[in-house]
């Protein structure tokens, strides 16, 4: 695996991808017909007040991912724009109104009916990081 500096955090290609791997665990734990913000990930994940780098790792996702990436939305309870993706938006709408999630007349999502609240914190290993469960 490469340890090239990344351009925008001076991260390597490796622990990034750990990052990444870390923040897929929490948000596998979304369950269906639930909802989490960026920012309430990034906080459960280990990354307080760093919600943008949950859209970075969501973004980095192959497609036809397993990880329900639809289920992350912002803290007004909107879905986000997806850069490059024009249709990602209406994508992630479908995705969610498929799994019983409902939206207002202005594209909202009530975070007080549908917002995910874990029981438990995330179970860590011995590195630090989420252990996933599948």
């Amino acid at each position: 695996m490469s340890t090239r500096r990344g351009a925008a955090n001076g991260a390597t290609n490796t622990s990034r991808g750990r990052t990444h791997e870390h923040i897929y665990a929490v948000v596998r734990r979304i369950p269906i017909g639930r909802v989490a913000t960026y920012g309430q990930i990034a906080t459960l994940a280990g990354f307080p007040r760093q919600p943008r780098l949950i859209g970075y790792a969501l973004h980095a996702l192959p497609r036809g991912t397993s990880v329900p990436w639809h289920r992350v939305i912002n803290a007004q309870g909107r879905i986000s724009p997806r850069a490059g993706e024009p249709a990602g938006s209406l994508t992630q709408r479908l995705l969610l109104e498929t799994e019983g999630v409902a939206f207002d007349a202005r594209g909202r999502i009530s975070l007080e009916r549908y917002g995910w609240r874990p029981r438990k914190a995330v179970r860590k290993n011995a590195t630090g990081f989420p252990l996933s469960r599948e």
